[in-house]
This record gives C-alpha cells, structure tokens and sequence, in this order.
C-alpha cells in the first residue's frame, strides 16, 4: 500500500534532482568552470536529499523535526528559485523551463503526502474490524428501515379496514334513519289526515262516554318510568346485629355468610352489603 505514495515521491524527487543539477551547469557554467557549477547543483540536491532522509529517519522512529522540516523546505525553495531565475533569463524556451520550475516543491509535498500516509495507516486486521462494524452498522441501519416500512404498512391497512368499517356503519345507519324517517312521516299523515283520523276513531275504545279519544303517535323508547320497589325502614346497627347473629346461629354448626346474607334477604330485611358484611364481622 506505501507504494501508492513512495514511487510517485521517489520519482519526482529523482526528476527534480536532474533537473536542478543540469539547470545549475548550463546556467552557470558560462560564468564559472563547469565543476564548480556542478558542486553547487550538487550541493542543492545533496542537502534537499540529506534533510529527506533525516525526515524519513524521524517519522520511522515516529518523531518529528520543525527544524529540519524547515531547512528541507527551504532547499526545496532554492532549488525552485533556481530553475525559476534560470526560466526569466533564458534567451529561448522560457516559458517551458518555467512551466518544470515548480517540480522540487512538487517533490517535497509528496513526500508531505507520503509521511501523512503513514502516520494514518492501519493494519490489515483494523480495516477488517472497521469494515466489519461499518456492515454491521449497514445491516442494523437496513432491519430499521425494512422494520419501520412494514409498521407503516400495517398501520395503514389497520386504518383503511377501520376508516371503510366506519364508511360502512355510517352508510347503514344514514339508511336506517331515512326508513324510519319516511315511517314517521307516512304516520303523521295518517293521523293528520281527516279521512284516516275519522276511520281510526271508529275503531277506538271510547274512555269517556261522549269524548273521541285522540289518536297519538307511538314513541320512541320508553315514556314511563319503572316504580322502585318499596323498601323496609332500614335496622339500626344493634338492630341488624341481633338479627344477623340470630339468623347464624340458628342452625349447629353456624351458618356461613353467604347462607346467612340469603337467609336474611328472604326474610324480608333490607340492608346494604357493606352493613351486612360488616354486622357479620363484629357477630362472627
């Protein structure tokens, strides 16, 4: 996987030091010997390669310089100025020697890209563990959704049946009311009507002698109300004691509540179950 990054920062370095080298020589080699020209190409490639390979030694050991980081810019930069100077002062083709002028910046930052590769690289078995839980993460984030969609689903049907049920029930009812709506109207006809009133008057026992009984129509529902049933004046509670114990004692062995309560209401007393069972309480 380092070799993603390594050769293309290899390579660019390896250009970048030829270049500058041969850059150096032409340029200066009209003012002063050609081996002096190449002992200072030299010196550019050597230092841009010696604080390189400090920095690699560094990050190896997973230590970092600002120090040396900063004199490998700055042999970058030399060597950039260098090719740019040489590009302004060519007497032909200097816009191609300045288009290749940025290569050794070009270089250092690969490697700038190379370095922060490694410090972020993980081990075969970490990106197995990452992928693992990133699928799992998937297929969990899958289930909800497949699980929250049939909800919905269920949900909607539930509603529909529900909704059309009310549709239904509400249509019935919308129909019953209009028969008895139209049976309502037919019998109030009948008993406005002179004719039907007189007819049905023939047929009416008379209550009174002398007196046409009217012809009501029938309700709805019930008009009168049922009469409650008369009650007993209600036993004091020495009163329902007496009574209670009379009646539980009456047989051998001693009646039990639900015996005795029974008795009691066919005898014709009137009390309240709480009273009742709070009467067998203080007897019992």
């Amino acid at each position: 996987m380092n070799a993603k990054t390594v050769l293309p920062a290899v390579a660019m370095t390896a250009v970048s030091m030829v270049l500058t080298l041969a850059v150096v020589v032409m340029w200066l080699g009209t003012a002063v010997p050609w081996p002096v020209a190449v002992v200072v190409g030299l010196g550019i490639d050597g230092g841009w390669l010696a604080t390189l390979a400090y920095e690699r030694r560094l990050a190896a050991q997973g230590d970092h310089s600002n120090a040396v980081t900063a004199v490998g810019w700055s042999f970058g930069l030399i060597a950039t100025g260098v090719l740019v100077a040489h590009a302004l002062t060519a007497d032909h083709s200097a816009g191609a020697w300045l288009a290749v002028a940025w290569l050794p910046v070009a270089a250092k930052a690969l490697w700038l890209v190379h370095g922060l590769w490694e410090r972020t690289a993980l081990t075969p078995a970490a990106l197995g563990a990452i992928r693992g839980i990133q699928q799992e993460a998937r297929d969990e984030a899958a289930v909800a959704r497949a699980r929250l969609r049939a909800e919905a689903a269920t949900e909607e049907t539930r509603l529909t049946a529900v909704t059309e049920a009310g549709a239904r029930v509400a249509r019935v009812q919308a129909r019953t009311a209009d028969t008895l709506a139209g049976a309502w109207s037919t019998l109030e006809k009948a008993r406005a009507g002179e004719e039907t009133g007189r007819a049905l008057t023939s047929v009416t026992h008379r209550v009174t002698p002398g007196v046409t009984p009217r012809w009501e129509l029938p309700v709805w529902g019930p008009t009168e109300q049922v009469p409650a049933l008369e009650s007993g004046p209600a036993l004091t509670d020495d009163a329902l004691d007496a009574v209670v114990d009379a009646i539980r004692t009456s047989e051998d062995p001693a009646l039990s509540y639900r015996e005795m309560a029974a008795r009691f209401r066919a005898a014709g007393h009137s009390a309240s179950e709480v009273r009742l069972r709070a009467s067998w309480k203080r007897v019992a």
